[in-house]
């Protein structure tokens, strides 16, 4: 390029996204740590996800799930939290202190007020009152260790008091001090959720403290976090950038600033990678094939997804909301989708089109999805995932 920036293209981009989101065979992981890890963040919106994620990317899948509710729920290794976007993921919890720093704080500000303000809308107590409520409730926690909403409500019976949310409007409802509060205190980074009450798919979990953490200073927790997160999901746009985090663009040009990132030439404009990362990728040595699932954090990593999913792949493979369903990827294009029917069989199929400009598939795809479609079988077993955001290809197929 004319101005000296080194152009990375489609193709090695893919093979980028192959090896550090651990999806070629070579460049799977040993734990749901490392999994985690190299990923910065799972997607905890669906908790099947988390682990049909790191399932996906583990060497051994048969240890998914008991691995990673080691790494969830008896090591502590990874936390289930509220992050960017205002949504639930898992991470490392050594990044506990910069996520709440670098995009909780804020967040957490908005959510109280708006608490407070419909609160004093539906003629509820006021701020002291709550305030008492929280502390009382954070007591209990603390003594029970983990405990649902129900549990806590018996230890702080305020909890259980109603009031009338958004009244008025087309979504008017009515919540129990513990729904809202619960939920604030985990935006503001002060509880977390703990074990869920049935298996790996249910979303009926316990609350437990939050990990004792450092405050961090705004800015420097930002950069800490982009800076892990480019490593793993670079070269980024600035647009990817502030989708992924929900920062101003401000807040994502300083952070780029702060770490020094490299900018590069990709096909569709300007990209950053970390500083010195802007060599040429080492690519997968072996074609590889992956079954990934709804919102898993390789298919919502970036916002301008054409280079890895075709726009015409869209409508049949995400909701109206704009999540994606299950996906299947071959050689770092996705090029279908997948489900599991009632009878516990794993069913998929490549949309016509073959996906983001690709070479077409054949013989070579078909056997090595297959191969993986198998294996998801024989760790999942018996249990049954119907994920939270349904699609139209994944509705079809498990039909």
């Amino acid at each position: 390029m004319s101005d000296g920036r080194r152009h990375i293209g489609t193709a090695e981009r893919r093979e980028r996204l192959a090896l550090r989101q651990r999806l070629a065979g070579e460049a799977r992981a040993g734990s749901p740590e490392e999994v985690a890890g190299s990923l910065t963040a799972l997607h905890g919106t669906d908790p099947a996800t988390v682990y049909l994620a790191v399932g996906a990317r583990l060497a051994d899948a048969a240890k998914t799930v008991g691995e990673t509710e080691r790494a969830l729920y008896e090591d502590g290794a990874l936390v289930r939290m509220h992050g960017m976007r205002h949504t639930v993921f898992v991470f490392p919890t050594e990044l506990t202190a910069v996520v709440h720093a670098s995009t909780g704080l804020s967040v957490a500000a908005r959510e109280r007020a708006s608490l407070l303000k419909q609160m004093a809308a539906a003629g509820a107590p006021d701020a002291a009152w709550l305030t008492e409520v929280e502390e009382s409730a954070l007591a209990a926690l603390t003594r029970r260790g983990q405990a649902t909403a129900a549990e806590l409500a018996r230890d702080e019976p305020r909890l259980k008091e109603r009031f009338v949310y958004a009244a008025g409007k087309s979504y008017e409802g009515v919540h129990t001090v513990s729904t809202r509060l619960l939920k604030v205190l985990g935006v503001e980074g002060k509880v977390v959720r703990g074990r869920p009450l049935g298996s790996w798919t249910s979303s009926q979990f316990r609350w437990a403290p939050a990990p004792e953490h450092p405050e961090l200073e705004t800015a420097g927790a930002q950069a800490e976090l982009l800076r892990g997160w480019l490593a793993a999901c670079g070269p980024a746009t600035e647009d990817d950038l502030k989708w992924w985090t929900g920062w101003r663009v401000t807040e994502v040009r300083r952070a780029l600033a702060a770490i020094g990132a490299e900018a590069v030439s990709l096909d569709d404009g300007t990209g950053y990678v970390v500083a010195g990362d802007a060599g040429p990728a080492a690519g997968p040595a072996e074609p590889w094939a992956a079954l990934l699932p709804a919102l898993d954090p390789t298919a919502m990593a970036w916002q301008h997804r054409d280079w890895y999913l075709a726009p015409e792949l869209r409508p049949m493979l995400f909701d109206r909301s704009g999540n994606v369903g299950p996906t299947v990827w071959w050689n770092g294009r996705v090029i279908g989708g997948w489900a599991q029917r009632a009878d516990g069989e794993i069913v998929w199929r490549i949309l016509e089109g073959g996906g983001a400009g690709g070479e077409g598939t054949g013989r070579e795809a078909e056997a090595a999805i297959a191969a993986e479609a198998e294996r998801l079988g024989s760790w999942v077993g018996a249990t049954r995932v119907t994920p939270r955001f349904r699609t139209p290809l994944e509705r079809e197929l498990s039909a």
